[in-house]
């Protein structure tokens, strides 16, 4: 109610009505799955651990989400790492009914079809930044759409509150960086800026609305250089090419993402000498599940 977006707000009940969300009972994927089909054409599809960026972004072009189904260790409820149980169904499956949300997260899938490595890194990036990481304003407050936020109390504080708390810092290992800094969403600054996936964000990018971030996301999908444009025929939940293609071989990014992150610590570590990061406030978002 504090710091979720009222779209994701609004789609609650009906997770409580139609999903078997309550406290006393266990939401089960294939209920959750067809409701979802019935919304917005989008299904889960069960994995036992993490893909590649490429494999996980491809899917969403079929409009399939991948989601865990281990949880979180009773150590650190109010955090993880690593996307589980809590975080699909808490964080991405209520938004994934909203047709805004749902298209611009297939489109980022759609991109990934025809992307070099390199383009898939920058759409690994902006979906990070908007569909893991997403904050966007309603009225003068930053609310949180993305799930890496709404599935952990630490995250939308630390993300949503202008003064997150000593414990929320520490819970995220953010104690010498008093808030994030937020910037207006921007996909292409985005796809270059770096991110940890094992801390809170120091950055984060807020968009003006759900439908402002689907426009943008699909501008820069569109500026990607690509051999052809994927179309996808919902009938058929298949995918419709714009003219003959052949399979490129295949190559695994998981080396890419995890070079990535090796170069986003070895620019990071000098910084921890650092303070506090308190003036560079708001001037105006799996590994991949």
């Amino acid at each position: 109610e504090k710091w979720a977006c009222r779209k994701y707000r609004e789609m609650l009940p009906q997770m409580e009505k139609y999903c078997g969300y309550a406290v006393n009972n266990i939401p089960q994927l294939p209920d959750i799955s067809d409701f979802l089909q019935q919304r917005t054409g989008f299904t889960l599809r069960p994995i036992s651990g993490l893909l590649s960026a490429r494999d996980f972004l491809n899917a969403l072009a079929f409009r399939v989400f991948y989601s865990t189904q281990y949880i979180r260790h009773h150590g650190n409820p109010f955090y993880t790492p690593e996307p589980d149980i809590c975080h699909e169904l808490l964080g991405h499956v209520p938004l994934f009914a909203n047709p805004a949300f749902a298209d611009f997260s297939q489109e980022i899938g759609l991109a990934s079809l025809a992307a070099t490595d390199e383009d898939v890194a920058k759409l690994a990036a902006v979906y990070w930044f908007t569909v893991e990481f997403g904050l966007l304003w309603e009225g003068e407050d930053v609310k949180a759409f993305g799930a890496g936020v709404l599935s952990s109390f630490g995250e939308m504080e630390w993300a949503c509150s202008t003064s997150p708390s000593q414990e929320c810092r520490d819970m995220g290992s953010m104690k010498d960086q008093l808030k994030p800094v937020l910037r207006p969403l921007d996909p292409w600054e985005a796809a270059k800026q770096d991110y940890p996936i094992t801390t809170y964000q120091p950055v984060m990018f807020v968009a003006n609305s759900l439908e402002d971030a689907e426009s943008r996301i699909a501008q820069f999908c569109d500026s990607l250089t690509r051999p052809f444009f994927p179309q996808y025929d919902p009938l058929t939940q298949t995918i419709r090419v714009t003219k003959a293609i052949q399979r490129a071989e295949r190559h695994s990014t998981v080396e890419l993402q995890s070079q990535k992150q090796m170069q986003y610590f070895e620019k990071t570590a000098p910084a921890k000498h650092n303070t506090s990061t308190a003036d560079e406030s708001c001037t105006v978002a799996d590994g991949f599940a």
